[in-house]
């Protein structure tokens, strides 16, 4: 009924296919464990089951609640509604402060505490290096 070239060509076609879906298979699959989701605090309070992966925690940095120890850091993330106490050890950025928008990477314990694996501070959208605002100023 069919030639042959259209059998090889058919047969061409269903595995280009075949691989093409397979490929995409496999990189949506290897993203899925290397994907981190960020959460507020407030999404954290409403969880019903807490999973043990890796998740982001942003929000402010609480007024008065950084305490600093000798190896750790402990303070407070809120999104002005709920709160998440924080635990981290490690070297701190240098825009991280008090009032100050913040991101933690790292495992929830329970809905109350986060254990930090990482801290990544953030600045607002005017954030400007002193080293460009002294040579802006002197023109």
């Amino acid at each position: 009924m069919y030639g042959r070239k259209v059998k090889l060509r058919f047969l061409f076609i269903v595995i280009v296919l075949i691989t093409l879906i397979l490929t995409i298979f496999l990189i949506l699959k290897s993203l899925e464990e290397n994907v981190v989701y960020f959460q507020s605090p407030t999404e954290i309070k409403s969880l019903t089951e807490l999973k043990n992966s890796k998740i982001r925690v942003g929000g402010m940095v609480k007024k008065g609640s950084i305490e600093i120890n000798s190896n750790e850091v402990n303070f407070v993330i809120t999104d002005y509604k709920n709160e998440i106490s924080v635990s981290y050890s490690g070297a701190i950025p240098n825009l991280f402060a008090e009032d100050k928008g913040v991101v933690a990477e790292g495992f929830l314990k329970d809905k109350n505490f986060f254990s930090a694996t990482k801290i990544l501070a953030k600045h607002d959208e005017n954030y400007m290096p002193p080293e460009v605002k002294e040579a802006l100023g002197d023109k």
